[in-house]
């Protein structure tokens, strides 16, 4: 059984309500699901787990939450080099410019993204939340 990461951070409850929809994908798909928050969760917890969705919206200037996700994420890099990982966020205003980002970033981490990165205006919708659980079954 692989063992799944869902870690996120939410101001709103919209990127939360995605790792929830991930985290049901995964299960559906037999895999054994944790779900934290980025305040809970460090680097050496990587290695713990067979993949890992990350979910953080895009804050002011189309960025990842500064104090608390993005070093999470920064301290993890150096461990993502050929882990399957997934992106997820919302967004309330933009283009989604900081999902491209942050996949880039990513892929220049040599992390193996299995899916397409989601990313859902506001709260998600039911596409947005099925979107959600495709992306927890491509990592289980």
């Amino acid at each position: 059984m692989k063992k799944v990461a869902v870690v996120y951070w939410s101001g709103t409850g919209n990127t939360e309500a995605m790792a929830t929809a991930v985290a049901e994908g995964a299960k559906a798909a037999g895999a054994e699901v944790t779900v934290m928050t980025s305040a809970t969760f460090t680097p050496d917890k990587v290695d713990e787990f067979d993949s890992i969705a990350f979910g953080c919206p895009s804050m002011g200037d189309e960025v990842l939450e500064e104090t608390e996700f993005d070093p999470m994420f920064t301290e993890c890099e150096s461990k993502l080099s050929g882990k399957p990982i997934a992106l997820f966020g919302s967004y309330g205003w933009g283009s989604g410019e900081w999902m491209e980002s942050w996949t880039e970033r990513a892929e220049d981490d040599n992390a193996s993204l299995v899916c397409e990165s989601v990313i859902c205006n506001e709260m998600p919708d039911d596409e947005g939340l099925e979107q959600c659980r495709a992306l927890g079954k491509a990592l289980a």
